[in-house]
This record gives C-alpha cells, structure tokens and sequence, in this order.
C-alpha cells in the first residue's frame, strides 16, 4: 500500500515537473521571437523617460496599472509642470485584468460663484491666464478613487519618487525650460517666482529646479491621504491664493469635488472594441473620425500616388464636420448627451461621409462651423501591467502653466480650464465640467490590447486618429504610426501641417480649395502601448522628448 502511494506521488510529482518544463519553454519561446525594442510584463509610456520609469519600477515592485500610472502622473507633475498636475484634472480608462471596463472621471468643474460675464471676456484672444478662469481641481480625486479600486501597493508609496524629485531637485527639462523661458516678466509673479534662483534670474534648461513648497504638500497628501487638499490645511490656503488671484473657489468648492465611475462609451472599429469617456471627453469625436474614414477601406496601397492626396482630403474634410460638432459634446449632467452619442454610431458616420465631396470643399457654413479655443498643454499616460490590465489616462491643467497662478504656500499651480468654455457654451452652470478634447482609450481584440492617448488640447484628437490610421490601416509599426506627419484642422478651418509632411499632398490640396499653414511644431503627443502575441510594444511621442520604460 505504502509503495503504491509512493509511485501515486512520484508519478504527480513527475507531471508537475512536465507542466513547469511545457510552461518554462513556453516563456522562453514567447521571449525569443519578441523584438528586441519590445516587453514582456509590463511597460508605461509618460511623456518623458523619467516618469516612465518611475511607473514601470512600480510595477515591478507589484503595483498594479493604476498605481504606475499614478506615480507616473505625479512625476509628470514636476517634469512637465506645465502640462498637468495636481491642479487640474484627469480621465481614466481602466481595464482590469478580466477585460472589464470603467471610465473615471475627474473633469474639473465649475465654482459656484463665477465672475460676472466671464464669458464675454472670451472675446479678448486668448489671455486667459488668471484666477477668474480656475476649476475646482479634481485630479487627486482621481487618484484617490482609482487606487481604492484598483491599487495594490500602499498609496504612500506612489508618491515617495516625485517627492524625492520635488524637494531635493532635478535639471530642468528642455521642454519645461523652453515653456519658462516665456514666462513674462511684468504678469503671472508667482508663476515666474517659482522658477527664480537665488539672485533672482529666471532658470534655464539643466538648472537645478526644486519644487520644496510642493514636496510638502504632497508629502502631507502621501501620509494622510487625498482628503487634506479637499478639506484640510491645504484647502484652506489653496483657497486663501486663489481668491488673491482674483479667483472665486471656495471651500465649499473642494469640500464637494466628487469623482465619478461610469462605463465607457464601446464602439466597433475592425477587429477591436474600442472603449473611451463618455461625455463631456472628446471620444465621440474621435470614432466619428475614425468610423468616416474606415468606410473608405484603407490600406498601404492608398498612401501612393493621387490616392494619398485622396486620403488626406477626406481626412481633412471629415475634420472640418468635427469641428463644427464640437459644441455638441457637453457635460451630460446639465445638457443631453444623445447628440454626442448619436456621433459614436455608424448609421451617422456614413451621413457624413456621404456629404464629403471627393473634388471640393466647402465653406464654413457647410460644416456648421464653431469658433473654439485650441490650446496646446496636457499629458497623457498608457501603462499594462502583467496580470493584463491597464489604463489609459489623459490629465491637463489646460493651457500651458494653466492659469499660470501658483499657489505660494502650497507650490500648487492652478488650471485655467473653464477657458474651455469659451465659444461652445452661452451659459456656465456651478459644478458643470468643461467640455474636453480628451479621448483616453483602450482598444481590445482577441489577440490584441492597445492603449492610446494624447496631449495638446484640440490636437488631441488629429493626434490619436492618425496615429491609429497610419497603424491598423496603413501596416505601419506603433512607433511610425506615431512618429508620422499629423494634419491639424483649427478652428478656422486652416490646415496646419508638420515641416516635414508631403509637400506634393499639401500642394495638391490647396489646389482643391483648403487653407494652409505650415506649423513649426505642432504639439499633440500621442503615446500608446500595445500587447501582441505575448509582445509588448511601448512608445512615447519624440514630439515632447518622450521615452517609454518597460521590463
């Protein structure tokens, strides 16, 4: 009996030696036919190499997707403090490793009190740099929120790297330096205090920048959680700043920032699903673009010869009808969002493909054009973790450096964001989210997770479009699709191309009636990770000098 038991054993043991020996070979087959540019567990890609690896070292050390991202975000905070930060607000997308979805949303939102005719100031171009223009910042609610639902490592510990950072300094980053060097000297002083030396010379690029006051205020938030910026100490002085700066939040303001869980809007598009925010974020706009030109069967061969000018004429004339939607998309709370969910559905993409006209164009009437702000700030974070779940979250203080007011006693700087208001709405309602251009997406398949955003306001969405154009359509890789040419539609309904775009197809379609400008940079980032047959492919757009990380 006891020999019997003995060869029962032997021969269980022998079979788990098989499955680990089929499981090891496995893994290391997967690993040798992956590129050598691409992952295997897990990869984040911030706008910048450093705050890339802070995210990915957080997964490492096991934290799941939210929490890389989270820490990636903070880091973006300080080195790329004219993007984003704890100031503004964010959007998530999360997939958890079950392939479920939820949408966060953390859109600031409108103060109670606002300045009387705010909105006609709208009208004086684009100075919308002060306290009048701050919403009530919903970021670390974001945060708070996330992590409760989906963190793994201690929420202190997400924040421990852009402390470290903030307090005892880092060079200043080309292009946060490039954005200081033009801070003006006769407004915004307590922006252009911030980055003052000791003999009180504005800093330059590879100067030593601390961000001290922020290291305490995060600190604080890191040891006792998100509630002391929404109620405590910090609320108080936040406050106390801002109503200096002529702005109108109150702490009844912070007391009642809530975020929101919602599902994603879902959309088919080829092979994937792709899901993104509802309203009032711009994901609506973005499969509207999408499903128009899908309906023209792209392919590798379309990008040659007249068929490529063919291509972007469509592009670009699908963009002009986007603009003139824009003042549809609202947030849903205080006005209906079936217009902007009509934009997601097929039946409507091929209406307005059927009034593209493959030889002309139009003017603005055609298009119902709205006039609207095109701002240039924001960042944007992709991260997978191992287990399969990931985020894609797109977080802005608006324009760059906001409303470029700093809070002194907490080293906060505050967003300008209901500046977005400007154009697209007659009235502003207390609480009501600005409308964005913000499409965090996530986009799933059978075999294939792709996660995809982008920063630079209204070029957002040229960003994201062309670079999923030019990768499920074109053949082209995920860094290409990227890397590629983008075609901007502003508001005026000019073109505005990359330096380095076709001159042949810019020429030819100005030939057919469009309005053209040649752009010396244009500022939508887009970075996106991707997961393919166990192959993990991750990008951060060189637009901004951006690196991804993974291991």
């Amino acid at each position: 009996m006891a020999r019997s038991k003995a060869r029962v054993y032997a021969c269980c043991a022998l079979l788990l030696l098989c499955v680990l020996a089929v499981i090891v070979c496995v893994v290391v087959f997967v690993r040798r036919k992956c590129p050598n540019d691409s992952f295997f567990r897990g990869a984040v890609a911030a706008d910048s190499g450093t705050c890339s690896r802070v995210g990915r070292d957080i997964l490492q050390a096991g934290g799941s997707a939210v929490d890389g991202a989270i820490a990636a975000l903070l880091c973006t905070s300080v080195v790329n403090a004219q993007s984003m930060g704890i100031g503004g607000g964010s959007m998530f997308t999360v997939m958890d490793s079950s392939g479920k979805v939820k949408v966060i949303n953390c859109r600031e939102t409108a103060p109670r009190t606002l300045v009387p005719d705010l909105l006609k100031s709208c009208h004086k171009g684009f100075d919308r740099e002060d306290g009048r223009w701050i919403g009530v910042p919903g970021e670390l609610r974001c945060y708070e929120l996330a992590h409760r639902l989906y963190g793994k490592l201690p929420w202190a510990d997400l924040f421990q790297p852009t402390i470290k950072m903030a307090r005892e300094g880092f060079p200043l980053p080309q292009v946060q330096g490039g954005h200081v060097a033009n801070i003006p000297a006769d407004k915004t002083p307590s922006l252009r205090k911030l980055f003052l030396d000791k003999d009180g010379n504005l800093l330059k690029t590879g100067d030593i920048v601390k961000f001290e006051k922020l290291a305490d205020t995060l600190e604080t938030i890191a040891s006792h959680g998100a509630d002391v910026f929404y109620t405590g100490r910090i609320a108080e002085d936040l406050i106390r700043d801002i109503r200096g700066a002529e702005g109108t939040l109150t702490v009844q303001d912070l007391a009642e920032y809530r975020a929101t869980v919602m599902d994603p809007w879902t959309v088919p598009l080829g092979e994937y699903q792709m899901h993104f925010p509802p309203s009032p974020a711009a994901g609506s706009l973005l499969s509207l673009v999408m499903h128009i030109m899908e309906g023209y069967n792209l392919t590798p061969a379309t990008l040659t010869g007249e068929q490529k000018t063919l291509v972007y004429h469509r592009y670009v004339e699908a963009f002009k009808f986007v603009n003139g939607l824009k003042k549809r998309v609202r947030d849903p709370k205080f006005s209906s969002d079936e217009m902007a969910k009509q934009l997601t559905e097929q039946s409507f993409a091929n209406h307005i493909r059927s009034l593209i006209m493959d030889n002309r164009t139009h003017e603005a009437q055609y298009y119902n054009i709205t006039p609207h702000l095109d701002s240039g700030g924001t960042t944007h974070v992709s991260v997978l973790a191992e287990d399969g779940s990931a985020v894609s979250v797109t977080s802005t203080i608006n324009q760059m450096f906001g409303s470029k007011v700093v809070s002194l006693s907490t080293g906060v700087i505050l967003n300008n964001q209901l500046a977005d208001f400007c154009h697209r709405v007659d009235r502003i309602f207390p609480g009501e989210q600005p409308p964005s251009s913000m499409a965090p997406s996530v986009l799933k398949s059978r075999s294939r997770t792709l996660l995809i955003g982008a920063s630079g306001g209204g070029m957002i969405t040229t960003g994201v479009a062309s670079a999923l154009m030019n990768h499920l359509w074109f053949g082209k890789s995920l860094k290409e699709a990227i890397e590629a040419p983008v075609v901007f539609v502003n508001s005026e309904n000019i073109l505005k191309t990359d330096s380095n775009f076709d001159k042949t197809v810019t020429e030819a379609l100005k030939a057919m009636g469009h309005k053209h400008e040649t752009a010396q940079k244009l500022f939508n980032v887009v970075n996106a990770v991707e997961k393919v047959d166990g192959c993990i492919f991750a990008v951060s757009d060189e637009r901004k000098r951006g690196e991804a990380a993974g291991y």
